[in-house]
């Protein structure tokens, strides 16, 4: 990820995102840290979550040292082009996030546990970036996958908005989403971290924590 100040700011419209494609991108299904697969199936026992918190490098890799995550990948969520390349969602053309599959085992961590990382890892405050990644694909998003993990992401922003403005920080832009796809971001971003230990990482919280 390099700085630039040339991405658009705002989401494009339908007439305006890109067309994609009907295939997906094929990866290896093996994450580079843990060995486990990063694709369904998965065992019956775990749930999934999404995350946008800006460049998914370093967001992974707060998820995946978690205990009680099964696996972690990084994709694209949020946005209207199917099966969106990563120089598709640089472009602002495709109205994607960069977020975070979590897969995670709710008896040893619970979906809350998930969001109180979330919150204290990034700047929600920030709108279209993080840091110094500019561009609609690094607004902070919760993509939820049902009604128990939409109630709580917003009593979670709520309750989050509350304790940034004490500290006299601005509101929280937090995009709270029902999902409506997750596609599979190409194999070098799969654990990035992990691959490359000197890589770019600009993730960086706030300071104030959740609880």
């Amino acid at each position: 990820m390099r700085l630039r100040t040339d991405f658009p700011l705002q989401l494009p419209s339908a007439a305006q995102a890109l067309p994609g494609r009907s295939q997906a991108l094929v990866i290896t299904n093996v994450h580079h840290v843990h060995r486990r697969t990063i694709q369904p199936p998965f065992p019956p026992d775990c749930r999934e979550a999404l995350f946008g918190l800006g460049c998914f490098w370093g967001a992974e890799q707060v998820f995946w040292q978690l205990d009680g995550v099964y696996t972690t990948a990084v994709g694209y969520s949020g946005g209207m082009t199917p099966n969106p390349t990563y120089e598709e969602v640089c472009s602002g053309l495709t109205g994607h996030s960069e977020v975070v599959q979590v897969v995670y085992e709710p008896t040893q961590i619970d979906y809350l546990a998930l969001l109180c990382v979330f919150w204290e890892a990034h700047d929600p405050t920030q709108g279209m970036r993080q840091g110094n990644d500019i561009g609609t694909q690094y607004r902070s998003s919760i993509y939820t996958l049902d009604s128990d993990q939409a109630q709580l992401a917003t009593e979670s922003k709520q309750h989050y908005g509350k304790t940034l403005a004490a500290t006299g920080r601005s509101a929280i832009t937090t995009e709270i989403a029902a999902v409506t796809a997750f596609y599979y971001a190409e194999d070098y971003h799969q654990q990035y971290l992990s691959k490359n230990p000197a890589g770019y990482c600009g993730l960086g919280g706030t300071g104030v924590r959740f609880g």
